[in-house]
């Protein structure tokens, strides 16, 4: 299977120095046990989930729409959606 890992760190996010990077190394580590070609990755640093323009996201978007890719790993589905822990619980879908 092909993938393509993307992180996002929110500038409402705790910024830990290394943050973006723990989540390509949890998410490549995720692929390689799996057996998955990771065949691209983006990041967006410093960007809210709530705006649809980011660089990263444009270059997941690409690859989607070039049929390059099978499927994305994130950490956290929230690093595409733009939803932290508190929208979550907000909604009932996070206890």
């Amino acid at each position: 299977m092909r993938v393509w890992i993307y992180a996002r760190l929110s500038n409402d996010d705790d910024q830990e120095m290394n943050a973006l990077l723990n989540q390509q190394e949890i998410c490549h580590g995720f692929a390689e046990q799996h057996g998955y070609a990771i065949v691209g990755q983006s990041s967006d640093d410093n960007v809210s989930g709530m705006k649809f323009n980011r660089r990263g996201l444009d270059e997941l978007t690409a690859a989607v729409d070039a049929d390059r890719i099978d499927a994305v790993i994130v950490k956290d589905c929230c690093a595409i959606m733009g939803l932290n822990q508190k929208d979550l619980e907000n909604q009932g879908i996070l206890a």
